[in-house]
């Protein structure tokens, strides 16, 4: 993957906007996947629920490499609501798919309930949307989805079943998110040109979904990262199964560029038991990102395919991270693809000297990390 400068996003201050502990049980391992080689972004690809993407198996690269992607915050609500509709060869997500789909794997969370049902809960931002929006994501070239995050139960206990359907019938598999605590932090262990990946989900953001709908070994709700030691299990677990072990959390403070102390201490203990990435969002403008020991951490990501505009600072600075992984899951490059999003919510590729200046700006938020550069992707 080559290195792409970073842009400058634009900054919009109509309307604040709101992006963003289970018992403590073994988490069971989901089942691993066939290794299976990734459509392009807007080809046809099965509806059945298979956590495999379709096609025939690819094979290993000669150094034994992978290539893994992430990217933040998406809905499919106010101005994005139309993208459900957009048929190939345009993709939902735009043309930034494609180094979605170029990725071996690519991450990104669903900030949202998936229903038509129940009653908002007492909250001043609630979203939702359709099954078709898990579809329009697989077509863009995403592969897995968290749903660990503020917003997965925002309609209620119709909702939450909905959601769990939707789970239940999702051409791409969802993490963080079950009908108890097992499940919910239950990787998803899937094999990526011969190489085992586990990816795990929790969310850190102390709200109302955290608290009241947090799965338990009898309830289901989302993934929290709040009992730290019950993720720490779900790593290691994990880490068990696979040499490459993802962790996509929801954290940090809305419009603050530096990480807090609970991001900071999460990330440690997850370095500490083997993860190779812990990466994440919640605080609409991207946050500062590089190497915790051998662990690669991005403190946030961003908005992404987002509603509706906001009054932080760079809340329209996104793009994509991809990281090159060698088969023993140490990271070997990072290249970053810069996008802003535009007045359709779409995140949109940038080129030229904006994208060298927000590149410059991106380096600089590792300021206030105490990460180490990362290696450059070649």
């Amino acid at each position: 993957m080559r290195r792409v400068a970073a842009a400058v996003a634009l900054l919009l201050g109509l309307i604040p906007v709101a992006a963003c502990g289970p018992d403590d049980p073994a988490p069971a391992p989901a089942a691993p996947a066939a290794d299976g080689a990734k459509p392009s972004a807007g080809a046809a690809a099965s509806t059945a629920p298979s956590a495999a993407a379709s096609g025939s198996p690819a094979a290993p690269r000669p150094d034994g490499s992978i290539t893994v992607a992430f990217a933040g915050d998406v809905h499919f609500e106010g101005r994005t609501e139309p993208r459900l509709g957009v048929k190939a060869p345009e993709q939902p997500l735009g043309p930034i798919s494609k180094t979605l789909s170029d990725a071996d794997l690519a991450v990104l969370n669903l900030e949202t309930a998936i229903t038509d049902r129940g009653a908002p809960e007492p909250k001043t931002y609630t979203f939702r949307t359709s099954p078709k929006a898990l579809t329009a994501l697989r077509d863009s070239g995403v592969d897995v989805v968290s749903m660990a995050n503020n917003h997965a139960v925002d309609f209620g206990a119709d909702g939450l079943a909905d959601s769990l359907a939707a789970k239940d019938s999702s051409p791409i598999p969802i993490v963080g998110f079950g009908r108890n605590a097992k499940e919910a932090y239950a990787p998803y262990v899937t094999t990526v040109r011969g190489v085992k990946v586990a990816v795990v989900a929790a969310s850190q953001v102390e709200d109302l979904t955290n608290q009241k709908w947090r799965a338990s070994a009898t309830k289901p709700g989302i993934a929290s990262a709040l009992d730290a030691a019950a993720l720490v299990k779900a790593v290691e677990a994990a880490k068990q199964q696979a040499p490459v072990v993802l962790v996509y959390l929801h954290w940090g403070d809305e419009g603050k560029a530096c990480p807090t102390s609970a991001q900071t201490a999460i990330a440690k203990k997850l370095a500490g038991v083997g993860a190779t990435a812990v990466v994440g969002t919640h605080a609409h403008t991207m946050l500062g990102s590089g190497m915790l020991g051998n662990t690669y951490v991005g403190y946030g990501f961003g908005n992404f395919l987002w509603y509706g505009t906001s009054n932080y600072a760079f809340s329209n600075e996104t793009g994509v991270t991809t990281l090159t992984l060698n088969a023993a899951g140490k990271v070997t490059g990072e290249a970053f693809t810069p996008a802003t999003v535009d007045d359709q919510g779409v995140p949109v590729p940038q080129s030229g000297a904006a994208a060298e200046a927000a590149l410059k700006r991106r380096d600089g938020l590792r300021g206030c990390t105490g990460l180490a550069p990362a290696p450059a992707a070649h």
